[in-house]
């Protein structure tokens, strides 16, 4: 188990401390909901987990596999939803440097469609993931 502590900083901003580490983070409410947005917002942070969880388990995947995905990035985007103000869609594409296999490219996919973080994520909220290999 991993503890975080989070404490409020005023103006609509917290900072997070991870236990283990030591490493902190700072969240800021986004402009259009009457923060700063000078720093990710909490839902800004879902975004990002979701990207960097299935990138994560892409790299365990290829480490088992023995298939270089170095350099492989996400860019990742959000889509909020109103009534209720809620993550309502979160685009992701992935794009890999280093040729891949169509064989190994199933894997990868599958794997990163197995990420925790978007098993935990609610089902009503729409995952857009596209992959891109470079020319072979």
């Amino acid at each position: 188990m991993v503890e975080i502590t989070t404490s409020y900083q005023g103006h609509l901003r917290c900072k997070s401390t991870h236990g283990p580490s030591g490493v902190t983070l700072e969240t800021d409410a986004p402009v259009d909901n009457n923060g700063k947005g000078e720093t990710f917002s909490p839902t800004d942070l879902v975004a990002t987990a979701l990207g960097s969880c299935m990138l994560t388990i892409m790299g365990i995947t290829a480490n088992t596999q023995n298939i270089n995905i170095d350099g492989t990035y996400a860019k990742v985007k959000k889509v909020m939803g109103e009534e209720p103000r809620r993550i309502a869609e979160i685009h992701l594409d992935i794009t890999f440097i280093q040729p891949v296999s169509e064989k190994h490219r199933t894997i990868l996919e599958r794997a990163a469609h197995h990420c925790p973080v978007s098993k935990s994520l609610h089902p009503d909220l729409k995952e857009v993931v596209t992959f891109h290999y470079p020319e072979e």
